[in-house]
């Protein structure tokens, strides 16, 4: 069975993260242990309480990671991923996605400075795209690669489906959605209890994010809750950037409450508050403008 799903770091905890730990009977899995923050928002450099939540996280997935078997690497963003923290991936069974194919060119240099900095550390190095494993009694499979988000132009990622006996969470990474075919039939096919979305870029939305993607994608999510077997279905990353984000799925809601599904945002899930710190942060800056200088000598001295 899968016994814990512990959400790690996401932007609902005031970061930009996916990092999410999983224990089934016999394997402890984290999928993509990085965290990062946005360099620029509203014109504004991060503000000390998001270097303080960066901070917490961080030892947060360090800690994790300490007792994990296997960790999955689903793209090359550094959210992602940490290639400065090599030793993480020590004696551990680590999944990648494909470092030079369906992959773009600032994907495929990262990937290629990761592979360096973790050379002869794990335990077993594979390639996920596409590919099933069994851990014993605990199944991974991985989609092939899809787009992040609705074009190639950030590069590709690879969802995951872990299955413990009879029950399945699905994590879909970076699909900004779903709002492509491919994103949304994984879903279906693996038809998991849990479903953890990188939800719609809607704090983009009307620039690098659509109204007809963001349609479509809300769509995509009303055929998951209606086609699948899914209990809770939790939105967040790039969609808890925008401090509007539950007007713009109703119908996903909607949709939700009819089969009595839980829609819910990673910090909700684990019953914490949520801190959309990058999406406040303008408000930060007003209430603790006092606070702008210790920010700026953080940053210069990272």
């Amino acid at each position: 069975m899968i016994r814990k799903i512990i959400p790690l770091a996401f932007d609902s905890f005031g970061v930009r993260s996916m990092a999410t730990f999983v224990e089934t009977d016999d394997s402890r899995i984290i999928i993509d242990p990085g965290v990062a923050l946005a360099p620029i928002r509203y014109g504004l450099e991060p503000h000390p309480l998001e270097w303080q939540r960066l901070d917490e996280a961080w030892e947060e997935i360090k800690r994790y990671s300490e007792n994990a078997d296997v960790l999955i690497v689903t793209h090359y963003h550094y959210d992602h991923h940490d290639p400065d923290y090599p030793e993480l991936y020590k004696d551990k069974t680590v999944f990648i996605k494909h470092p030079t194919q369906n992959i773009n060119r600032s994907q495929k240099e990262r990937a290629a400075l990761f592979l360096e900095a973790i050379k002869g550390m794990p335990k077993a190095l594979e390639i996920a795209d596409g590919k099933s494993f069994q851990l014993g009694k605990t199944s991974i499979n991985f989609s092939k690669a899809v787009c992040h988000g609705t074009n190639p132009r950030l590069g590709y990622v690879t969802e995951v489906s872990i299955r413990s006996n009879n029950e399945k969470i699905l994590y879909t990474s970076d699909v900004e959605g779903p709002s492509l075919e491919e994103q949304i039939r994984f879903i279906l096919e693996e038809k998991p209890d849990v479903l953890f979305v990188d939800g719609p870029m809607t704090y983009m939305l009307g620039y690098r994010y659509s109204y007809k993607s963001l349609e479509i994608s809300n769509n995509n999510l009303v055929k998951a809750i209606k086609e699948t077997n899914l209990n809770t279905l939790v939105l967040d990353h790039h969609f808890l950037r925008d401090l509007n984000y539950k007007a713009r799925i109703k119908p996903v809601y909607e949709a939700a409450k009819k089969r009595r599904v839980k829609v819910v945002t990673a910090a909700e899930f684990c019953g914490r508050k949520i801190e959309m710190l990058e999406a406040l942060r303008k408000e930060l800056y007003a209430k603790y403008g006092e606070m702008k200088l210790e920010a700026e000598k953080r940053i210069l001295r990272e």
